[in-house]
């Protein structure tokens, strides 16, 4: 098991912040990703790479402008992101936690490098989104 916090900060509203993060209809602003299938709205969703691996989402809690949660699972890994979002004073904070253990061995030594790219890649992609 492998657990990755990132945190992030961003001048504007907590609701542009989290209309953007749980969009599910524009992933134009994620580098990482293809496209977006829903396959029951609200509760479960599939998110494939630009190389085509799709990874499932089963949304657990979704509380607006505040906290969203959901498991996740590949061929490769399972676990679950819980997502915290505060506002105070015209800035927005994002509290991002992956908790994910690798279905296979020889993958287990490389989760925790490998989450910390991927939320380092994902907040660089949110500012970006922002920014526009």
């Amino acid at each position: 098991m492998a657990i990755s916090n990132i945190k992030a900060t961003f001048s504007c509203d907590a609701e542009k912040v989290w209309n953007l993060v749980v969009s599910l209809k524009d992933v134009s602003w994620r580098s990482d990703l293809d496209r977006i299938e829903v396959e029951e709205e609200g509760k479960r969703f599939v998110e494939y790479t630009k190389e085509g691996y799709a990874t499932t989402f089963t949304i657990t809690d979704f509380r607006p402008f505040e906290r969203y949660e959901f498991d996740m699972e590949n061929s490769n890994m399972k676990g679950h992101w819980t997502g915290l979002f505060t506002h105070e004073n015209g800035v927005t904070t994002i509290d991002f936690t992956e908790d994910v253990t690798a279905k296979k061995w020889v993958m287990k030594p490389f989760v925790s490098m490998y989450l910390k790219k991927q939320q380092a890649s994902y907040i660089e992609d949110l500012k970006k989104a922002l920014d526009k």
